[in-house]
């Protein structure tokens, strides 16, 4: 018995010097001082970060706002792109449509020159007005949107409602009381539809998710 544990000794001894030669040697435990180590409730450290990965884990927004500022962006930083996006999709509908009307009315002629100018002039002329009429109504609805913002003090659905239906009614201005009041009713109607896309995903009873 004692030239055993003699030899398990030594080997235990051999092999923690061996390990130690190449800087993996570890102490040994018997199976009973493991069962007594508790498995439940130990922290998941990383063996290869040495850091908790708990702590990695970000519940807020990866970015840092200035003091006083909003997670969404206002009226007033959404107008330029607004603006641009109208006249951009302007020029791309009336360069379809101003082709389509050059095309039909000059079927009758054959392929030269002058059905090629006449057909550009048309998708030219289409696009810059479709490009004008857009970018007018965004820029209306951007003016009324930043102002009522800045006189309420408040940024909600009110705010997009009452802009529409002033866009609408400023563009028809020109043509009447009736045509101020039928483009207040188109304004009401367009606005109070992208509101209420606007907040679908609320209705639904989940988290809308806004710009």
């Amino acid at each position: 018995g004692a030239v055993m544990d003699n030899n398990a000794a030594g080997s235990g001894a051999y092999k923690a010097g061996f390990g130690g030669l190449f800087g993996g040697g570890a102490p040994e435990y018997s199976n009973t001082e493991l069962a007594g180590v508790p498995l439940t409730g130990m922290s998941p450290l990383s063996p290869y970060l040495n850091v908790d990965p708990r702590y990695l884990v970000q519940d807020s927004d990866e970015f840092i706002l200035p003091t006083g500022a909003n997670k969404t962006r206002g009226r007033f930083e959404l107008a330029f792109f607004t603006i641009g996006g109208s006249c951009m999709t302007g020029a791309a509908f009336g360069t379809l449509n101003g082709l389509r009307m050059g095309l039909k009315e000059t079927r009758d002629m054959a392929w030269s020159k002058p059905r090629n100018v006449q057909i550009l002039n048309m998708v030219t002329r289409q696009g810059a007005s479709w490009a004008n009429t857009l970018g007018s109504v965004a820029l209306l609805y951007s003016v009324f949107g930043v102002a009522i913002e800045k006189a309420r003090g408040a940024e909600d659905d009110l705010n997009t409602i009452a802009a529409g239906t002033l866009t609408g009614m400023m563009y028809k201005s020109t043509s009447g009381l009736k045509g101020v009041a039928r483009g207040g009713l188109v304004g009401l109607a367009l606005s109070g539809l992208y509101a209420l896309y606007n907040n679908w995903d609320h209705l639904k009873g989940t988290a809308p998710s806004r710009y």
